[in-house]
């Protein structure tokens, strides 16, 4: 999240749906981030190409230039970075995104903390930014107790033996308690890959921390699979 003191990214926010818009724009201009709204294609385009921004989030269905055709024509003289936002969630819709330059993809609904991580992530890669915010070395919920220097896992007075995946995990969730976090998104911060339908090792991941976390007294029911959208600690 940006600092008062740091460069504000610049974020133009192309969607038609203008309450969405809207309340996308507010949120990131309370996380400090510069915002501007479009609601069609082609005036998306025309600002994307005629000002400099460091991010678009560009909806796919979008009236007068859907956003596959705003993206295609952006991508011949501009390499701003893009993440698509769409209601659609198949497979061929985020292929064809990719393959038109876009570089992450958002399927609807969303929760704003998974928007902002990526946000971030994408200005890291693109600007160098670094999250301003203070990444603690140390979690604490309850009972549970993550220390990241040593990977050490605590619950009251029982250690738990995570790999270096499990915890990566266990921390994230950990860190955004009570936010359900997409399969993809997960995929990405975890294992550090794309997020294939069947892959089931994330799956097999979540379902190894729950069971050392159940064996050391821990309610089965903290850390959750919320099906169709991803997973859950709460």
């Amino acid at each position: 999240m940006p600092s008062a003191t740091s460069y504000r990214p610049r974020i133009l926010v192309i969607e038609d749906d203008r309450t969405l818009n809207g309340q996308i724009a507010r949120l990131l201009e309370d996380k400090g981030y510069r915002t501007q709204q479009c609601y069609e294609g082609e005036g998306g385009l025309l600002s994307a190409l005629g000002q400099g921004f460091d991010l678009i989030l560009l909806d796919v269905l979008l009236p007068r230039l859907d956003g596959f055709e705003v993206l295609k024509r952006l991508r011949k003289t501009r390499q701003t970075p893009v993440m698509m936002l769409t209601a659609c969630g198949a497979e061929e819709e985020r292929i064809r995104g990719y393959r038109r330059g876009a570089d992450d993809y958002l399927p609807k609904p969303f929760g704003f903390t998974e928007l902002q991580l990526r946000i971030e992530a994408l200005l890291r890669r693109t600007l160098g930014h670094t999250d301003q915010r203070a990444d603690p070395d140390e979690l604490c919920v309850g009972p549970l107790r993550l220390a990241r220097g040593d990977l050490a896992v605590h619950y009251a007075d029982t250690a738990i033996a995570l790999t270096p995946i499990q915890f990566r995990l266990l921390w994230v969730l950990l860190l955004h308690q009570g936010e359900v976090l997409s399969k993809p998104y997960l995929y990405q911060l975890v294992l550090e890959r794309e997020f294939s339908r069947y892959d089931r090792s994330l799956d097999m991941h979540l379902s190894r921390v729950r069971r050392k976390l159940v064996d050391a007294g821990m309610a089965a029911d903290r850390l959750q699979t919320v099906h169709g959208k991803g997973y859950c600690f709460l």
